[in-house]
């Protein structure tokens, strides 16, 4: 059994949400209703190779409450002294205690914004939610965490390139549809989005070095046919040892009464992750259920039996409260995770769901570019757009001016139809679009 080291007896804060009707009485709680919280330790460094081992313990005693309460638990991350507004959100659900994971910790550090290999010290905090809809807060419990980066270099030189392709043939501002690199040296992977067209496979965003199809056998030839594909989203392998190529269909994706599209979908789609190794979304959820599976298909789905972040071939189905989510999907461990989150998204007359919402959601850049986020292969038509916060008007951007540069609460920007790539810069506040050549 882990030792805990217990820190300190925290008092709860309460918090009474009155909901619609005035008059809601609450119990009373008794005078004793505190906690304890306590940590297995105050200092934690994370390393890659310790990414499976259990390396910290918080746990926290029940109050006694003064009557028969049914309480939920959420613990609540944030830097020292935050208040924790932006926090990361572990839901315990019953239990009183959670274990981390070194990945699972390091992936909460990450997102919370702490450097790799720099100790940062880092608060927890623990929400309690009563059936009668009080919600208590425990102090803060500080511990010193230093993460190690989960950032992965799989680029290559290679890329698709033509007209099926956002950047068509050649494109200073769409670069190549990027391979990235797999387990197998000269063996390359891409996961392309396409439309009606064709494509070769290039190097270096460059004609020097380019390979085609002739005869369309899957043996590649420098400076080949061009090969022709249907749109879709698809899996190519090239592999540069002995030239050869192959494509299939391939998404991956999200279904469910909570999903936007259903049970009966398309499912909302997951994006490749190549600086982890690893599929993710950004989605706004409704209460209900949901699974992951692929190409649409209930021939290979994945759920959650037992509800422990562990997914299994035919699992049960996931439940989840409404809110805005990043979720991530790990083939290679076959874990997921569920990160309630503030998003931003793309809303106007010339998105899919015009001025009401819900919002077409950027995606944030998973690598080094902190703040920027991307929507890509968005169709849009004649209209206006602007970029809000969480399908609301509380934040959103404009650009008076029509400059590229975005002002809070500034002028619609108005788009002319096509397929576009966006890119939002949240912190110099800038917005730039690509057409797709026709």
């Amino acid at each position: 059994m882990k030792k805990l080291i217990r820190n300190s007896i925290f008092l709860l804060s309460f918090l009474f949400i009155l909901g619609a009707c005035d008059d809601r009485e609450f119990i009373e709680l008794a005078e004793e209703a505190n906690t304890t919280v306590s940590v297995s330790t105050s200092t934690v460094v994370l390393t890659e190779d310790l990414a499976t081992n259990e390396i910290l313990t918080v746990s926290w005693t029940n109050p006694n409450y003064g009557y028969s309460a049914a309480p939920s638990y959420k613990l609540l991350i944030d830097l020292e002294g935050g208040d924790f507004t932006e926090a990361q959100i572990v839901t315990a659900g019953t239990d009183l205690s959670k274990v981390f994971t070194a990945q699972e910790l390091n992936s909460k550090m990450l997102s919370l914004g702490l450097a790799p290999n720099e100790v940062t010290a880092i608060d927890f905090k623990v929400q309690i939610t009563l059936s009668d809809a009080q919600i208590m807060y425990s102090e803060p419990v500080t511990i010193n965490v230093t993460p190690y980066s989960s950032l992965l270099d799989l680029s290559s030189a290679w890329g698709l390139v033509g007209s099926a392709t956002p950047g068509a043939w050649g494109n200073e501002f769409i670069l190549d549809i990027p391979f990235y690199q797999t387990t197998t040296p000269g063996v390359y992977v891409s996961y392309a989005t396409l439309k009606d067209g064709e494509i070769k496979i290039r190097k270096d965003n460059d004609w020097a070095v380019n390979y085609g199809d002739t005869g369309m056998d899957g043996i590649l030839e420098e400076g080949g046919d061009n090969i022709p594909v249907d749109a879709g989203s698809y899996k190519i392998i090239f592999n540069e040892n002995d030239a050869t190529w192959s494509i299939e269909p391939f998404t991956w994706g999200l279904v469910g009464d909570a999903t936007p599209n259903g049970w009966d979908g398309p499912d909302f789609k997951l994006d490749y992750n190549p600086y982890q190794d690893n599929w993710k979304t950004v989605v706004t959820l409704a209460d209900g259920e949901f699974k992951f599976r692929f190409n649409n298909d209930w021939g290979l789905n994945y759920g959650d039996s037992g509800l422990d972040g562990s997914m299994e071939v035919g699992g049960d189905n996931i439940p989840i409260t409404a809110g805005n989510y990043l979720v991530t999907f790990n083939l290679n461990t076959l874990e997921y995770t569920l990160e309630q989150i503030d998003v931003w998204g793309l809303v106007g007359s010339a998105t899919p769901n015009g001025w009401d919402g819900p919002d077409t959601k950027f995606i944030p850049d998973f690598g080094i570019n902190e703040g920027v986020y991307y929507i890509n292969g968005i169709t849009l038509i004649d209209g206006e757009i602007k970029i809000r916060q969480n399908d609301a008007w509380g934040a959103d951007f404009g650009d008076t001016g029509n400059d590229g540069t975005l002002e809070a609460g500034g002028d619609n920007i108005p788009v002319t139809a096509g397929t576009y790539n966006i890119v939002f810069d949240s912190v110099a506040q800038t917005i730039a679009m690509y057409a797709w050549p026709e």
